[in-house]
Order: structure tokens, then sequence, then C-alpha cells
């Protein structure tokens, strides 16, 4: 038997077929393109951008002779989204991004003052943020109320594929608890008190757990993707959840450190947990839960940086390859240089939209090389403020698992363990693919214990601090984190009304 995975990413899709040892078959991989019409608008063309890169996978794969041997299909992609369609899942807009995307700013900050942020805190685990789906619904209806008036679903990314695959509109609660301030993290069901002006509940999705089967591949369906109709389609989750499970992220006190195009970091725990800076919701299995954490840029201001200083090249490898070597150029601190990379504001645990990059400490003296270090060294730090959060909290992490393109730049891996005093386990896995697939077999009975399936997992090699360089590592964190206190007013005023 074998199992298919297949997750959308900002930049692109993956897909693999893996069989029954967690052995992966094939691989298959899908560019696609990222929009951002204004500054803090971030959307894709669900057609083109997801179901183009599902249809183009999935036959990829399926022409692998294992491939008719498919027992169950996994889809996973980035969230939570919101996505406006109609009764027959056509999307009546572009989809609206996670955090990245910030358009919702006053929404979420009207209904944080006609709700209270005690009373949804209280009912979600979290406070509004730009990763809040809710304010962006709320946002479709003030302004583009047409959109808004004809929706007959309000959804996720990988809810939408699911239902194009199955005819079945359902979402996973861990997506759902990122739909605040919809959704009861207690109760674990939508909860739209105060909130029906915006929102009523038979335009939401149906609440399932991730390996819960949604339905199955339906005939139109299968002709467009290759699959064979009637396979198993699992509800499925957004990406982070599916590359946690993928790195063998699943007992409680593990972390997955992901090093995507932003940065993303779950805590497992068997309980559900709540800290205002950091994000609370259900893990993929039933029973568990994640206190997680997120930074707006990492892959993408590397791109930015490489674009910037022009070693850009047509292969990703070259390029970061590239960046990387002119970094090593540079001592560790730069020669005094530090970046704060809010190039798309900050998420955790800053919370703040109007946050912009900065490069400072510059002087003539200063080569390429010290600007590249600057920002890899400061993606380490936005990277380590995070997962501080989770100290500050007393939240024990056991382990942490990294994950993501990332994970071959040693400045920013170095940084982040230097500064947090953590060790990282670097996984060997092809990702949240991977974990759709691990998440597809376990939805059909293939692997009865998630948590013992050590088959599946491996790492390559650990990543330590550097107690050479602490001292002055730690110091330079004090300086970020000072020179965003002291730049956040200016940043606010400046673009709070752009």
């Amino acid at each position: 038997m074998s199992f298919i995975g297949i997750d959308v990413g900002t930049f692109e899709s993956k897909g693999v077929l893996v069989d029954a040892d967690g052995v992966v078959l094939e691989m298959a991989r899908h560019r696609h393109d990222l929009s951002s019409p204004r500054p803090g608008h971030v959307e894709h063309d669900p057609e083109t951008d997801w179901w183009a890169g599902v249809v183009t996978i999935s036959r990829q794969l399926m022409e692998h002779p294992r491939g008719q041997d498919v027992r169950a299909v996994g889809v996973s992609a980035i969230g939570p989204c919101v996505v406006a369609t109609d009764a027959e899942f056509v999307p009546l807009r572009p989809a609206i991004l996670y955090g990245v995307d910030t358009r919702a700013t006053r929404q979420g900050e009207r209904l944080t003052a006609s709700l209270g942020a005690d009373e949804i805190f209280r009912r979600t685990g979290n406070s509004l943020t730009s990763q809040s789906a809710g304010p962006k619904i709320a946002w479709l209806k003030d302004e583009e109320p047409e959109i808004w008036r004809d929706a007959r679903w309000f959804t996720t990314s990988q809810s939408w594929i699911v239902a194009r695959l199955t005819g079945d509109m359902v979402i996973d609660h861990g997506t759902a608890g990122y739909f605040h301030p919809l959704y009861d993290l207690a109760e674990k069901c939508w909860d739209l008190t105060d909130c029906d002006d915006f929102i009523d509940e038979a335009r939401l999705p149906r609440l399932a757990w991730s390996t819960d089967i949604a339905g199955h591949v339906h005939a139109e369906a299968a002709e467009a993707t290759g699959l064979p109709a009637g396979t198993p389609v699992i509800v499925g989750a957004t990406d982070s959840p599916a590359e946690a499970v993928g790195a063998g992220v699943t007992l409680p006190g593990s972390m997955m450190a992901q090093y995507g195009s932003s940065g993303y970091f779950i805590r497992v725990g068997a309980e559900p947990v709540s800290h205002p800076d950091l994000w609370a919701a259900p893990f993929v299995f039933e029973g568990t839960y994640v206190l997680a954490a997120g930074t707006s840029t990492l892959g993408t201001a590397t791109r930015w940086i490489a674009d910037l200083l022009d070693i850009t090249d047509s292969e990703d490898d070259v390029t970061f390859g590239r960046l990387s070597t002119l970094a090593a150029d540079s001592p560790p601190g730069a020669r005094g240089v530090l970046a704060v990379p809010h190039f798309a504001g900050e998420r955790t645990p800053f919370q703040d939209p109007y946050s912009r990059g900065v490069i400072f400490g510059l002087g003539i003296e200063h080569s390429r090389a010290d600007v590249a270090r600057a920002v890899l060294e400061g993606l380490g730090h936005s990277v380590a403020e995070a997962l501080l959060v989770y100290q500050r909290a007393d939240t024990a992490i056991d382990r942490v698992v990294a994950i993501g393109g990332a994970t071959k730049n040693d400045v920013i891996m170095s940084t982040v363990s230097t500064v947090t005093g953590l060790e990282q386990d670097v996984a060997s896995s092809t990702g949240a693919a991977f974990g759709d697939a691990f998440l597809a077999a376990c939805g059909v009975g293939a692997i009865p214990d998630p948590s013992n399936a050590d088959g599946w997992w491996h790492t390559s090699h650990t990543v330590a601090p550097n107690v050479a360089e602490a001292s002055a590592m730690r110091e330079d964190h004090e300086a970020f984190v000072a020179a965003y206190a002291a730049l956040a007013p200016i940043h606010r005023r400046r673009f709070k009304d752009n």
C-alpha cells in the first residue's frame, strides 16, 4: 500500500508518494506565484496557485508504479487563509493569506473593542492578531460587501482543496482554532457570539479532526488529478502541524521549529495552555493541543537580501549557497551591523503589523558581507525572541526538531541555538507533504499509534549553542529587542494610515 501527501506552500506545492514503512517512493513540485496588490495585502489565486499544483503533482505521482496502490490522500496548505467561494466552491476573489497579510488590522482592533480583549482571550485562548481569520472575514464585509454577500463559504486553503477533491466542506479543529474570535478552544466548537453581524455558522465548514476521512475523490476530481475515484481523503491540516508530524513531533513537550518562508513554531501539549504572546489551538490528534509562535519573514527575507545584493540565481540552492558564503566573510556580530528584519511587520511576540525592517550601525567601513550576515543574524534573533517567550511562560521544551529550507543556513541556526541555549535536531524529512502522507496512513488505520512510528522519522544532525559566542550574541539580542522598542512608535506613526 502507498499514501499520497500534498502540501501547498507560499511559493510552491510539494507532493510525495510514500509506502507503508515511510519510504518516499516519488516526489513532485510545482512553483506558483505570490501576489501583493497593496501594502499589507498578500494573496494567492486558488485556481492557478493551489488547484493547478494539486493537479500537476497528483498526475506526476500517479505515474509511479505504486501510484495505483494508493490507499489515502492527505493535503495541507498555508493558513489560516480566508477563501470566499460560491456554493460550487468557485472562489469569488483571490485568497487572503495567513498572518503575513495585515489588511484587517482595523477590524481586529474594532472587534477587540466591541467584544473585549478578556472575552476574546477567554473564548479562544488568543488575542486578535494578523494571524486571526475572523477579522479578515469582517474586512470582506467592510471593503468588498458584494463578495461577502455572495459568498456561500468562508473557508481556508486545505479545506477548499479537499472540497474540490471530495465535494465536502470540512475544516480541522487545529485550523479552526485560528479563526478567532469564532472558535471556542475549551469546548472545541464554533462560537459566534456577538459576531453574527459579519458571519453565521452555516457559512463556515463543519469541524472534524485532521485524520478523519473528509470524503472520497469524486469522478470529476479523479479525471482532473489522476487519483483513483473513491480514494479516501483526510480532513488535513495547515502546513505547520503537518510539518511537525512529518518531523516526528507528536509527543507532549516536543517542539517543531519550521524555518520556511516565514517562521512557525509548535510546542505540543496534552492540555490547552494559553499565553498572551503565543497562539493556542488544538493539534491534529484529538486530545492534543499546541502553543504556537510565528515570525513574518524568514526565507522570504533571505531571498530579498540575495536579490538586493545581486547574488540571485535561477536555482534556489545556488542563491542561498552564495548568500551563506558571502555572510561567512563577515565575523559573528557582523562588525557591529544589526538588522531588525520585520519586512512584513512581525508576529510573535510583538504582534506588530506596523513594524518595518531596519539595518543599522552601518559605516563606510562595512561591506556587502557585513550586511548579509547582519540580516541572517537578525532572522536568528527574530526566531530566538519567539522561542524565548516559551521560557518566560514557564512552558517546558523537552526537544526541538528543526525543519525547512533555512535549516541549511548555519548563521541563522547557530544564532537561534546560541541565544536561546536550545539544541536543535535537524529533521531528515521531505516536509509537510510527508506529514500529510503520515496523517493519511493514520486516517485509514495503517499507523495505529501515531506516537510510535519511529521508522518514519530521521534526523541528520544537531545544532548546539556556541558557548564561545554566547555572551556577545546575547548582548546583540538585547540590542535587537531594544531597537525594535525604540523604533516601534515611529513605524506606527508612519505606516498606520498607509
